[in-house]
């Protein structure tokens, strides 16, 4: 067990990346792994899924309905967590949202200021209430990121702002927090096949070609697994123990090389 008897934090964490990370933190790390998300059905029955699966281990998934735009839900998640388990040692900021594809003059104001909130604003917060305990156990935190704030995409300024936030964020909180040896990394993931882009794929009208350009996007051929990015994240809290302000890219080599740009012609 390469985390034992740690206690973890991730946020958004009963799908996607964020589910990941709780599966491989629960049965790679054997960390008790308190989870949130906004749908309770959906959170309990994977709690259930996962402690079944690891039941005869020492890792343990414990869920807590949350949402991440409310300071306060953040602040309860992080003082009850502490109560339960009596220290916190790695904060997993993964909640947020990709809004579908719009040109800036089909956002409006409110729909960035409603998406910093959630995918910036939230991990400040989130980083603010548990330092006070991550300082005590010398631990760190992991800030979820994306491949597009540093490269940019299509129809998503808004997006894209946000995740650039985090990125930066991230390494001038590292600053600050190397003086109390608590280390701060970010995660920037490129194509991760998630049951967001699931349902991209669902709603293409050609469905196998849109599979196969997701899968081609990478130099590697394929898309990442969630799992791919739990087991990143646990090296970062684990083993990557002089690391810190870093932000790791994980996109199957899909920013290198050459490809079409111009949409004239």
């Amino acid at each position: 067990m390469r985390y034992k008897d740690k206690v973890v934090i991730v946020t958004g964490g009963s799908k996607g990346i964020g589910a990941g990370c709780v599966k491989v933190f629960v049965e790679q790390g054997g960390s008790k792994v308190v989870f949130c998300s906004r749908n309770e059905k959906e959170g309990e029955a994977f709690e259930a899924e996962v402690n079944q699966r690891n039941s005869a281990g020492p890792g343990q998934a414990v869920f807590m309905r949350a949402d991440v735009s409310k300071v306060e839900d953040i602040r309860h998640i992080i003082e009850a967590t502490v109560e339960r388990f009596g220290r916190l040692d790695c904060l997993i900021n993964n909640a947020g949202w990709h809004p579908p594809h719009k040109s800036i003059d089909e956002f409006s104001v409110e729909d960035f200021r409603s998406l910093l909130e959630l995918n910036l604003v939230s991990i400040f917060a989130a980083c603010k209430f548990a330092l006070p305990h991550l300082r005590k156990t010398k631990g760190n935190i992991i800030n979820m990121s994306s491949l597009v704030g540093i490269m940019g995409q299509s129809g998503a300024t808004t997006y894209v702002a946000t995740k650039g936030g985090i990125t930066s964020f991230t390494k001038a909180l590292a600053v600050d927090e190397a003086a109390h040896e608590v280390r701060v990394n970010s995660v920037s993931p490129g194509n991760i096949y998630t049951p967001l882009w699931q349902e991209a794929i669902d709603a293409s009208p050609d469905p196998v070609k849109t599979r196969a350009d997701g899968d081609a996007a990478q130099l590697l051929g394929r898309m990442g697994t969630i799992e791919e990015s739990g087991q990143l994240c646990l090296f970062l809290a684990a083993e990557a123990t002089f690391t810190t302000g870093v932000d790791h890219i994980q996109s199957g080599g899909a920013e290198l090389a050459y490809g079409r740009k111009t949409r004239r012609g």
